[in-house]
C-alpha cells in the first residue's frame, strides 16, 4: 500500500521539475548518494528542522533534473549509509522513511526525513549552533535567531519517550517486551501479525520505530511491560521493593523481594505477594469462615500505584518501595510532591503528574482509578475497615504514605484524631454535603454515648483550621455540619 506521504512527495516533485527543474525547500534531487557524509548530515538537519519535514529523491541528474532511475541494489545501499548517518552522526536522532515509486517510467527512491519533535537537530552533539535549515531551495547553516526559534518549537520529551534500550530487532522487541499482558489488561484480543503488534507498541510509545534499521525500546515500555526490567541499565534500580520486617522497627528482616517486571504486568503478582505478608483476621459470612488481611486491598492497589507513577525517575539509586510492620505499612517513592504546600489537598484534587504516560496508561489498564479519585476510595476503604487516617509525608528527597493497622478510638492520638476528621470531612464533603459528630462517630465505630468526646475532636480540628461550619450563622451544634476548610458553604 502506498503511504501517506508518498502523494505529496509526488507532488513537490512534480513542481520541482516543472517547467524550469528547482529544488525546493520540502524537497532535494539527487542522482545517487553523496560519498561526503557532512554534506548528507546538512540536508537531514535542515529537512528534519524543517515544519513537516522533508524529502530526498534518488534517480534524477544533478544539474538537469532528467529521470534515470535507480537500481533495488542502488536504493539498499543509499538507505543503508542514510539509516547508518540518521542514528549515528545527527544530534538528536532523527528517522525515516522510504518507498521505491515508479516515476516517469524510471524506478525513483523516495525518502521522507520526519520533523523531529525535539529541535534543533544538529551535525554537532556539543553544539547546537551546527543546526541547519532550508532556505530557498538550498540547505544552509541556521542563524542563532534561527536556532532560537527552532528551540521555541522544539518539545520536550518526556521521561517515558527517552530510549532505554540500544536498537533491537522486530523479532528482539516481541520477546522482551510482554505486549499480550498488556492486551490482557485491556481486555482485548491480543493481536497476531507481528507487523501490527509493533505497530500498535508504536502508537502506545512502547517502543520508537527507525524506519529501516529497526526499535528501541522507550523507558514507558520497558517500564510497563519488560519481562525483566535488569536487562536495561537505566531502570535496574527502578525494581519495586518489598521487605517485610518482624515487629516495629527496621532491625531484623523477615522477607526482602525486588520485583524484576514491568510496573504493569507485573502489578496483580505484586499485590498478590505482599497479600501473603499482611497479617490477617478470620471473618465469618454466609456461615463461612474465610481469611482477610486487617487492610482493605483497595486501599493498598491505590497507594501502591501511587507511589509507582507519581516517581522521580531523576532520583538515582532509589526505588518504590513497600515497607510492612507489625503494626503498619510504609508505602514511599523517590521525588518531592510538586506542590509541597498541597500535601493537605491530596484527597480528591487532580494530581500533578511528572509521568503522564504512565498514569494515563495505569488508567486505561484498569490499574488505578480516575485522575484525583484514588485516595479518595482509599480514605473511605480504610474507615470502613476501622483504620487511623492516612499518614502523608515529604522527606528529605522522597514521599511516604503510611497506611496503619486498626486502633481503637482510646488508642489513636490527638493527632491522629483531628487527621482522621479532616479525612472523613472530605469524604462526607462530596458524599452528602458535611460532617457531622454522628458521621464521625460512625467512623471511629464509637456510639452515641461517646458524643462529648467527639465534639471535643471536632473542636481541635476547627481550632486547628482543619474544618470550618458548613452554616456559619447555625448556633446549634447538636446538628451542626462541617466541612474541610477550603470547602464551599452552604
Amino acid at each position: 500500500m502506498i503511504k501517506n506521504w508518498i502523494e505529496k512527495a509526488v507532488q513537490y516533485l512534480d513542481d520541482s521539475l516543472s517547467p524550469i527543474p528547482q529544488e525546493k525547500n520540502e524537497l532535494d534531487w539527487k542522482e545517487d548518494i553523496s560519498p561526503n557524509n557532512k554534506k548528507l548530515c546538512r540536508h537531514l538537519s535542515a529537512f528534519a528542522n524543517h515544519p513537516g519535514g522533508g524529502f530526498l529523491v534518488f534517480g534524477i541528474e544533478d544539474k538537469t533534473g532528467k529521470v534515470i532511475g535507480v537500481t533495488n541494489e542502488q536504493a539498499e545501499l543509499i538507505m543503508q549509509k542514510l539509516s547508518d548517518l540518521c542514528r549515528v552522526a545527527v544530534f538528536p536522532a532523527i528517522g525515516l522513511d522510504h518507498s521505491v515509486q515508479e516515476y516517469g517510467g524510471k524506478p525513483l527512491l523516495f525518502v521522507y526525513i520526519k520533523e523531529n519533535a525535539v529541535k534543533p537537530v544538529s551535525i554537532s552533539e556539543k553544539s547546537i549552533e551546527e543546526a541547519y535549515i532550508r532556505s530557498g531551495g538550498t540547505t544552509r547553516l541556521a542563524s542563532r535567531q534561527e536556532i532560537g526559534a527552532l528551540m521555541l518549537n522544539s518539545k520536550i520529551l518526556h521521561y517515558e519517550e527517552l530510549h532505554a534500550s540500544k536498537l533491537k530487532s522486530s523479532a528482539e522487541i516481541l520477546d522482551i517486551l510482554d505486549f499480550r499482558g498488556v492486551f490482557r489488561l485491556l481486555n482485548r484480543p491480543t493481536l497476531q501479525n507481528p507487523e501490527e503488534i509493533l505497530r500498535w507498541m508504536e502508537d502506545e510509545k512502547m517502543v520508537d520505530h527507525i524506519d529501516g534499521i529497526g526499535y528501541y525500546i522507550t523507558n514507558f515500555g520497558a517500564l510497563c511491560c519488560a519481562y525483566d526490567l535488569n536487562q536495561f541499565d537505566g531502570l535496574s534500580r527502578k525494581n519495586i521493593r518489598v521487605i517485610r520486617y518482624k515487629g516495629l522497627t527496621k532491625r531484623e528482616t523477615e522477607k526482602e523481594q525486588l520485583g524484576s517486571k514491568g510496573y504493569a504486568i507485573g502489578y496483580e503478582g505484586l499485590i498478590n505477594y505482599i497479600n501473603t505478608l499482611l497479617p490477617s483476621s478470620e471473618v465469618i459470612k454466609n456461615a463461612l469462615r474465610s481469611e482477610t488481611t486487617v487492610y482493605p486491598e483497595i486501599a493498598l492497589r491505590e497507594l501502591i500505584a501511587n507511589a509507582l507513577i507519581h516517581q522521580d525517575f531523576s532520583v538515582r539509586g532509589s526505588s518504590p518501595m513497600v515497607e510492612i510492620f507489625d503494626d503498619r505499612i510504609e508505602i514511599s517513592n523517590p521525588g518531592k510532591l510538586l506542590d509541597s504546600k498541597r500535601i493537605d489537598r491530596l484527597i480528591r484534587t487532580t494530581p500533578e503528574s511528572r509521568n503522564e504516560i504512565l498514569a494515563s496508561a495505569f488508567r486505561r489498564y484498569g490499574i488505578c482509578e480516575e485522575r484525583g479519585s484514588g485516595f479518595e476510595k482509599a480514605v473511605a476503604a480504610i474507615e470502613l475497615f476501622g483504620l487511623p487516617p492516612l499518614k502523608f509525608e515529604e522527606l528529605e528527597n522522597s514521599f511516604r504514605v503510611t497506611m496503619y493497622s486498626p486502633k481503637t478510638f482510646a488508642a489513636l492520638t490527638p493527632t491522629e484524631r483531628v487527621e482522621a476528621c479532616y479525612q472523613h470531612s472530605i469524604i462526607k464533603y462530596y458524599a452528602s454535603g458535611g460532617m457531622t459528630n454522628a458521621s464521625l462517630r460512625e467512623r471511629f465505630k464509637i456510639s452515641e454515648r461517646q458524643r462529648p468526646q467527639v465534639s471535643l475532636v471536632i473542636k481541635a480540628a476547627l481550632i486547628q483550621n482543619k474544618i470550618k461550619p458548613k452554616d456559619p450563622n447555625n448556633a446549634s451544634t447538636k446538628h451542626a455540619e462541617y466541612v474541610p476548610f477550603w470547602g464551599s458553604l452552604a
